[in-house]
């Protein structure tokens, strides 16, 4: 997907966490290790309803924001959507699938932090900072639900 504007950026990050939970979902029911399998549906819910979220900044964001056009995009390296599958998830034991999906959470933050420093105008600094704190706070709540899940 070719990202010109805020408005691709936001439904590129819809996406990505999309792709995620479809593959998170497949490998849970391939994966051989009962708690780790658990761990793969969690998450996958869990990036389920981060697409929901991020949607609905599709839906709100001010308009002005959403047009603008992102020239520097192409210097922060991009994620590549295949690389969200490009791990084998059922392979991976409890703590590499953490790894893993925080590794990811952190390339996202980072994209974000990256542009909110390039944003031309207001409105387009403030939706990245609102979408960056949506990606930290879910980051944290996912990791507090992992490391209550590493307890049991």
């Amino acid at each position: 997907m070719e990202i010109k504007t805020f408005a691709d950026l936001i439904d590129w990050t819809r996406q990505l966490h999309a792709h995620l939970a479809r593959c998170l979902h497949d490998s849970a029911g391939q994966h051989k290790d009962e708690r780790a399998s658990a761990l793969l549906d969690y998450i996958s819910s869990h990036e389920t309803l981060l697409e929901k979220a991020v949607a609905e900044y599709e839906n709100q964001a001010d308009p002005k924001a959403m047009q603008t056009r992102l020239y520097d995009y192409g210097v922060h390296k991009p994620i590549e959507k295949n690389r969200t599958c490009s791990t084998d998830y059922s392979a991976l034991d409890f703590a590499g699938i953490a790894r893993e999906i925080f590794d990811f959470h952190d390339q996202v933050m980072a994209l974000y932090d990256s542009l909110i420093g390039k944003a031309e105008i207001p409105e387009a600094k403030s939706l990245l900072e609102d979408l960056k704190s949506l990606e930290e706070h879910e980051a944290m709540r996912l990791a507090s639900q992992i490391g209550r899940m590493n307890d049991l």
